[in-house]
């Protein structure tokens, strides 16, 4: 997963926890055109709406203005995971055993970066894919973004 700088998560996840919703995960994109992203992904037992996204991006911006962790001009995004979900620690890999998921790497892995499949959970610090009949060992230092696949 791209690295987040420890003292920014430390910061948004203060706020959210704060505001009683779940940090899913930070993403700090880089745009060439655009600037830097900072994306956040928050949920909650009963979903989540606009008003939650708007209240939480309200709360986190006063913060990061005090704070300021980014340098310079960036867009802030707070935002539901959605159905295709992104996993972005160790304990994500587990609490959605059994679901489809779209793994990319970035070193390959017998010739491929991209990998779709079931998960079938941890072991040590490999996330392990099922796809087909064979289960691969997905380094979790290797892995660039994950996300699990709605099915309906």
């Amino acid at each position: 997963m791209r690295a987040v700088p420890e003292k920014l998560k430390e910061l948004v996840n203060g706020v959210v926890q704060s505001l009683g919703y779940e940090l899913v995960g930070v993403e700090l994109l880089n745009r060439a055109k655009s600037g830097p992203l900072l994306r956040v992904y928050i949920d909650q037992e009963k979903g989540i709406t606009l008003d939650d996204c708007s209240g939480v991006s309200h709360q986190l911006s006063g913060v990061l203005d005090v704070e300021d962790p980014i340098p310079g001009h960036y867009v802030l995004e707070v935002s539901s995971p959605g159905l295709d979900r992104p996993l972005f620690a160790k304990e994500h890999f587990e609490r959605f055993r059994g679901h489809k998921a779209r793994l990319k790497i970035r070193s390959k892995i017998e010739g491929r970066r991209n990998f779709v499949g079931q998960l079938e959970g941890i072991e040590g610090d490999a996330v392990l894919i099922r796809e087909n009949d064979e289960v691969y060992r997905l380094p979790l230092s290797e892995i660039d973004t994950a996300r699990l696949v709605p099915e309906f």
